[in-house]
């Protein structure tokens, strides 16, 4: 609908130019695209109506009921957004900064070429500049760190997200995705997705889902930055060249081309801006920028040099610099706390923690307890010195830890077209979330598999959801000191779907799942029971559960201390976090850890629509349970 629009706009008005185009068609798409938009929201309790943002943006995309955006949706964006231009500027200043970038040039020692003395700075800064853009999306209003900030671990920043839709609004507001914004400290550490044929498990990848695999650049982290800029759902841009385009007009052009080398003498179409403007999701090619064979092999080698330079910056220690209290304890300098300690034994021990999140030490769970009926107990107390000064508190695999479908997630609500003629999700409430199985069956919401021979695998895979690393769950702005009730806190979510909102409820939910399992969705415990303190509603995806946890048989106080340890895990203990200075919002306060965010839970639909035949029903189909 969008295209013929416009194809009739140009071929009436020939002497206007495509700006004048492309703003008098958004504003009569405004008028003529069915148009009532109820903006109806309800965080806190206040109602209000959140806008499109600037104008000639399409008009604001809300299907969502009221009481599911937050009110002050609008307000936070924009602070979200001065905050990554003050970020912008420091990484500017510091390319202004660098010496002339120098390759060696001789035979030998000097070959293959190399930046003599500042590559790595060179490189660094280049990332960081990549990373806080907001021209790098259609609108360019967003960039990767609009849902990944310092002060958040370079995860979600805004606190009343956090606690309502889960996902973070894109380009184009409001289409958001289905899942939290992970925390991409330390994520270079995870290999190129493989299958391990001894422990029949998947190892690496990057998402939750595993669908950054990082087959063609043998780095799932520089893969998994090539996603979001041309996810609908995200930063938006209909065409993986868009990047191209817009690095070629950056003020960092320079350094770009410096560094890779980059070629961008590009033959663009006349419509190139206009295609790179327009937010995607509704146009009939993944490639509707009209280049030759060789501008797109220019475009491309662009677009993986994106991706490597994103990479870059996390490796270094503006990311990922191994400067928490528990690498100084390590390293002999700090000591822990009595509770940390404690922490520390109950996650090597009881609480089974190390067993995914491997932290150099061994587990003294004894086998076969944990979950189900079966409490957990130990063999003992490991006395055995740290095997690494550097652990990475992640298996590098996936698993399904029996989470209940959040009925809170932007995405189900988002089954109607918005004003471009997109529909994020016509399946509503009958999508479900089958994690790396979806992704090995290349289905709804997820990727191509790159490798057929790993389909088979999916039944095995249903509901898994990457390990992610436990460093940094627990970074605040200073100002906001901790995660959890009373506070002062930072609101935070946890696990894929966002529905932990606690680190206590997140110890919790891993110490009773077993214990207080109800046949029930969110929203529907029963009368006398609190949910998330003594109920637990039914996993969203029944096969391939966790059963190393579920029955940990934790008292209050040690749920505590593992809390404690946790974070003992953020970085910026032994030296200042780079950038988590820039945080303007405010903090919460009030409240209990335990209950937290559970004056905003909502009933999931009752009866639940069944699981969709276009995820559920893909061969091989789930088994041996079905999907609820």
């Amino acid at each position: 609908m969008v295209h013929h629009f416009l194809q009739l706009l140009r071929r009436a008005e020939p002497s206007r130019s495509r700006a004048q185009i492309v703003q008098r068609s958004l504003a009569t798409l405004a008028l003529t695209c069915c148009a009532v938009l109820v903006a109806t929201v309800g965080y806190p309790v206040r109602p209000a109506v959140p806008q499109s943002g600037q104008a000639g943006n399409p008009p604001a995309y809300n299907p969502y009921p009221p009481g599911i955006l937050p009110s002050d949706l609008d307000a936070e964006i924009a602070r979200v957004r001065a905050e990554m231009r003050t970020v912008f500027g420091r990484y500017l200043v510091q390319a202004q900064a660098l010496p002339p970038l120098t390759y060696s040039n001789t035979q030998g020692v000097g070959n293959p070429p190399t930046i003599v003395g500042s590559g790595y700075e060179a490189m660094r800064i280049l990332g960081g500049l990549l990373n806080y853009d907001q021209n790098i999306s259609p609108l360019k209003n967003a960039a990767c760190a609009s849902c990944h900030m310092p002060y958040a671990g370079f995860s979600g920043p805004i606190p009343s997200v956090d606690l309502t839709i889960v996902a973070y609004p894109g380009t184009y507001h409001f289409r958001a995705a289905k899942r939290t914004a992970q925390r991409y400290t330390y994520a270079p550490q995870f290999p190129a997705l493989h299958f391990n044929e001894t422990l029949q498990a998947f190892i690496g990848g990057e998402f939750w889902d595993a669908r950054a695999t990082g087959y063609k650049l043998q780095s799932a982290d520089a893969e998994q930055a090539q996603h979001p800029p041309v996810d609908p759902l995200e930063m938006g841009f209909p065409d993986t060249a868009c990047i191209a385009w817009r690095i070629s007009q950056a003020q960092y052009k320079s350094l770009f081309e410096q560094v890779w080398g980059a070629d961008f003498d590009i033959n663009w179409p006349g419509d190139a801006e206009q295609t790179c403007s327009t937010p995607g999701g509704n146009f009939p090619t993944a490639t509707p920028i009209a280049l030759s064979p060789n501008d797109r092999t220019k475009a491309n080698d662009i677009y993986d040099h994106w991706g490597q330079s994103i990479s870059a910056l996390e490796h270094t220690d503006d990311v990922s610099p191994f400067s928490s209290k528990f690498d100084a304890f390590l390293a002999g300098k700090a000591s822990l706390t009595p509770d940390e300690i404690a922490g520390y034994k109950l996650f090597d021990g009881k609480a089974a923690c190390n067993t995914c999140h491997l932290d150099g030490r061994g587990s003294t769970q004894t086998p076969g307890t944990g979950s189900g009926s079966k409490s957990s107990t130990t063999t003992g107390i490991d006395t055995s010195a740290a095997a690494s000064q550097a652990p990475s508190f992640t298996c590098f695999g996936y698993a399904n830890e029996g989470l209940p479908l959040n009925p809170r997630i932007a995405l189900f609500y988002e089954n109607k077209p918005d004003a471009l003629g997109f529909t994020p999700n016509p399946l509503g409430f009958g999508y479900r979330d089958l994690g790396l199985g979806t992704f090995l069956r290349s289905g709804f919401g997820s990727a191509p598999n790159p490798n057929a021979k790993w389909t088979s695998f999916a039944p095995k895979a249903d509901g898994q959801m990457q390990t992610s690393t436990a460093r940094n769950v627990a970074m605040t702005p200073k100002q906001c000191p901790t995660t959890e009730a009373p506070g002062p806190y930072f609101q935070k979510e946890f696990f894929h779907n966002g529905y932990i909102k606690s680190l206590k409820q997140l110890v919790h939910f891993y110490n009773t799942r077993d214990v207080y399992a109800y046949n029930v969705t969110s929203g529907h415990c029963p009368p006398g029971k609190t949910e998330k303190v003594d109920c637990w509603p039914m996993p969203e995806v029944p096969n391939n559960i966790d059963m190393t946890t579920g029955n940990l048989g934790l008292t209050d106080q040690e749920e505590n201390q593992i809390v404690a340890f946790l974070q003992t895990l953020t970085d910026g203990f032994t030296t200042p976090y780079p950038n988590s200075d820039t945080y303007t919002g405010v903090c919460k306060t009030g409240g209990s850890a335990s209950t937290q965010g559970n004056e905003l839970l909502i009933p999931t639909p009752d009866p639940l629509p069944p699981c969709a035949s276009s995820i559920c029903g893909v061969a091989p189909l789930p088994s041996p349970n079905k999907i609820p």
